[in-house]
């Protein structure tokens, strides 16, 4: 992979395709595409006029951005801030979007537009999906993690009290808009945690990528562009491809999974809340997998090793003692693993790895093993 920073911000612009038949969408990837939001999203509109759900956060710095960039094309925009954070993703504001959504008449053939981090993707989607038995709906990505991960693949829900992303469907959207320019504006914290969604691509399935990873995420991280882009194009068609392989996740879809059981068991015990984003807990998690493949001598202990280096390098999250506050012990983390999706026959599911690049599904590994792997990584805390 190379970047050219020399590139005008049009000569940056990418575009692939998530190949699903009739359910077949685009995902655009460059700066500047805010601007031209209403040209792209034009020809999916019967009448000039979308439902925007965002939350309060992005709504204060870009909606205007939005509203312009749809305004040149001709569209009227009506839009509900929904609160910033996890735990937006609940019942109590999916019903609120959904009221919002029907007072606003919207009909079949509107287009709703999720304009935010992966928490308003998740619960627009949702909503689209729901509402009058499907809406189609655009997804605008504003943070990294969203832009790599939850925007594309048509996986949309809400939280439950029980465990993460319990409650939802599949909705492919119709579009993703994802504008590099607007991770400009994203805090250090978070950025970072995004990129803890793209360094596990490369772990997952391309060790070429992880190396240019290495290489090139100081840089992607300080802001430079084609660097963005690049790691937002390959981790994107990483993506689509495994998705339109797979698209109900029945198989190969589960490799994305790669450090979430334990992240979400994390995310679980720290309360959906501000003491571990989701894609520190993704981190954490692909650092623990990697742990555990070494333990199991699925691949060499150089392995984990040059995983927490990296992320180390990075200025991230690498293990449970990165985590402020108390957590549970051993079994009551294994407890909360036990509520994940990716329980089937109630054995756990991982996504393990025989090295960086080589990851994959297994749903035979030893309790025992699981149990001493947290033991370890609690007693560095």
């Amino acid at each position: 992979m190379t970047t050219e920073t020399a590139k005008t911000p049009e000569a940056l612009r990418e575009t692939l395709r998530v190949s699903l038949g009739e359910r077949s969408y685009e995902i655009l990837i460059g700066p500047g595409l805010l601007a031209e939001a209403g040209a792209h999203i034009a020809p999916f509109l019967r009448r000039k006029r979308v439902a925007v759900l965002t939350d309060e956060t992005v709504a204060d710095l870009h909606l205007d951005s939005l509203r312009a960039g749809l305004a040149a094309a001709g569209i009227d925009m009506v839009s509900l801030s929904l609160p910033a954070g996890e735990a937006t993703k609940g019942w109590p504001q999916f019903t609120r979007a959904l009221d919002w959504l029907l007072d606003q008449k919207i009909e079949r053939s509107d287009v709703i537009v999720a304009f935010g981090g992966g928490v308003i993707g998740d619960l627009a989607g949702f909503a689209a999906s729901v509402l009058r038995r499907g809406v189609r709906f655009v997804q605008i990505p504003t943070t990294l993690l969203a832009q790599v991960d939850s925007s594309v693949g048509g996986k949309t829900g809400i939280n439950a009290p029980q465990g993460k992303n319990l409650i939802g469907a599949f909705h492919q959207p119709s579009l993703v808009l994802a504008d590099t320019a607007v991770l400009g504006t994203l805090a250090p914290r978070d950025f970072l945690a995004g990129y803890g969604e793209v360094v596990k691509y490369g772990m997952l399935g391309d060790a070429a990528f992880f190396e240019w990873l290495e290489s090139m995420g100081p840089a992607l991280a300080a802001g430079d562009m084609a660097a963005r882009v690049a790691a937002v194009k390959r981790a994107c068609e990483m993506k689509a491809d495994i998705v339109a392989r797979d698209e109900t996740e029945q198989g190969d879809r589960a490799l994305l999974n790669l450090g979430h059981t334990f992240g979400h068991a994390l995310e679980a015990a720290t309360g959906y809340s501000d003491r571990l984003l989701h894609g520190e807990g993704v981190a954490i998690g692909c650092a623990l997998a990697f742990e555990l493949s070494s333990k199991l001598g699925l691949c060499a202990q150089e392995d984990p090793s040059r995983v927490r280096q990296h992320l180390s390098e990075m200025g991230m999250k690498v293990d449970l003692s990165d985590i402020s506050g108390d957590l549970p012990d051993a079994e009551g983390l294994l407890t909360l693993m036990g509520q994940d999706k990716k329980v089937v026959d109630g054995q756990l599911r991982f996504v393990l790895a025989r090295g960086i690049g080589r990851s994959f599904i297994a749903s035979d590994v030893p309790r025992d093993v699981v149990l001493g792997v947290l033991q370890e990584a609690l007693s560095r805390r």
